[in-house]
């Protein structure tokens, strides 16, 4: 029993193409928690596709519905082989968003696994069946090589509503805080800051929403007898997002920001952090955000403003005709260093300033998903950063938060527990639209650095 043996191991189940068949048949069911046709496919993914395996792993567990109604299971899984010793819970989702199967390059499906220029493609692929059927092939090399044993205490959790905003999710883990005890959470999800740098993010950024609306008439008048009289709502709109940030991407409502900049540890730790490999969808554009950031300081230690969607009158046919409304949907990505609760507020006192308050709205505001971080230096991250470098030779970036948006706050507010997200993507995987896929090389990377993690786990 070696620790290369269990990497030996790990990486032959990946080479003989053992991992690509199990991910696959994971790929295969269509389990998006996005369509009412997609619900009974989350039960399907959960007990045929998970269950019977964790079960030969030597798990007990079972499927739990979700508290809140309308949304899809859960399934605990617990492997306690002594309580005296570390016990680890592993997160992931086994929802998808929508197949979009009309919107995929032609010769891919999104329900089927399909390797085309060095990249598999499928629904999935990346987030998230991919990243935590890789942690649990990781485990099962280390048991092969330990004889049955890992050295240390598993809890499983896969839930099916990620992809509606984790809903049901904290009430089940307050629910159950005794069953989903752990010393640390270790899940994969999002991407890593490079393809090519293995990554640890300690937390994530949250996100607030809200509409602004400029609401004028019952129905559009005639363009040739009211333009220049009555008031254009789209223009109105324009205006007052135009107020909210400078044609730089520099946000002007001040008070959305963190109060002390970005704190020195988190600059600390950004340190010569890059950023990118999104391929050719986005591009890093200098000039573009907070002067005096970093890139990695704006995207990982900021906060940022984005239009989601915008719409006056009706684009896909246009008629002649002043509209009658305007809506812009807008979104805050915010750290742990801003408080939430000033984002209505100021909001709100920001439009009185500019006069616009009589006519624009704030609609639907609040928070998604809150934000969330464990120091940098806590040590199960410097301990898994350490075994990753053992195992890949080469350094391994940790971040204070992903960019993105992950339930990590359920698990700190409820079980106390440090975070360490290591992603095994890359920000050009295409997640949430079509063609997502993965490279099968930061898959094999990271089941290798899973298995010298969970090997050193048991060691400690």
């Amino acid at each position: 029993m070696s620790r290369e043996g269990a990497l030996t191991r790990a990486a032959a189940v990946f080479d003989q193409g053992r991992f690509r068949d199990r991910l696959a048949a994971l790929v295969a069911y269509p389990s998006t928690s996005q369509d009412e046709e997609g619900a009974p496919h989350l039960d399907r993914y959960l007990r045929d596709g998970l269950l019977a395996w964790v079960r030969e792993l030597g798990f007990e567990g079972d499927i739990h519905p979700n508290p809140v109604e309308g949304f899809g299971p859960m399934l605990v899984a617990r492997r306690i082989e002594d309580p005296a010793r570390p016990t680890i819970l592993l997160y992931g989702h086994g929802d998808t968003v929508r197949g979009l199967a009309d919107q995929w390059t032609p010769g891919l499906d999104p329900w089927v696994l399909t390797e085309q220029d060095g990249l598999w493609y499928g629904r999935g692929s990346a987030d998230n069946k991919g990243q935590h059927a890789l942690n649990l092939t990781a485990l099962e090399a280390v048991l092969a090589e330990r004889g049955g044993r890992l050295g240390f205490n598993v809890t499983l959790l896969i839930e099916t509503a990620e992809e509606r905003g984790s809903r049901g999710l904290r009430e089940f883990v307050a629910a159950n805080r005794e069953l989903l005890a752990a010393d640390a959470l270790i899940a994969s999800d999002g991407p890593r800051v490079t393809p090519d740098l293995p990554t640890i993010a300690t937390g994530t950024r949250g996100t607030f929403h809200f509409d602004l609306a400029v609401r004028l008439r019952p129905g559009g008048v005639h363009s040739g007898h009211w333009g220049g009289l009555t008031r254009d709502p789209a223009i109105i709109l324009a205006h007052a997002l135009t107020t909210l940030m400078d044609r730089n991407g520099r946000i002007l409502v001040r008070d959305w920001l963190p109060a002390q900049g970005v704190p020195p540890a988190v600059r600390d730790v950004l340190q010569g952090c890059p950023v990118g490999g999104g391929g050719e969808a986005a591009t890093i554009d200098e000039g573009w955000g907070e002067p005096g950031l970093s890139s990695a300081e704006k995207v990982y230690g900021w906060n940022s403003l984005i239009v989601l969607a915008m719409v006056s009158g009706r684009p896909e046919n246009p008629v002649n005709a002043v509209a009658p409304d305007a809506r812009a949907t807008c979104q805050i990505r915010y750290t742990v260093d801003t408080d939430p609760a000033v984002f209505g507020p100021a909001l709100e006192r920001h439009l009185v300033a500019h006069g616009l308050a009589d006519l624009v709205r704030i609609e639907n505001a609040g928070i998604r998903m809150p934000a969330s971080r464990t120091a940098p230096d806590n040590p199960w991250v410097r301990f898994a950063a350490e075994s990753m470098e053992r195992t890949l030779g080469t350094r391994v970036q940790v971040i204070p938060n992903a960019s993105g948006g992950l339930p990590g706050d359920v698990f700190v507010d409820h079980l106390g527990v440090p975070l360490v997200w290591i992603p095994h993507s890359y920000n050009g995987c295409k997640q949430h639209g079509p063609d997502e896929h993965v490279i099968p090389g930061i898959l094999r990377e990271g089941l290798l650095g899973f298995t010298g993690l969970w090997w050193d786990i048991g060691e400690r």
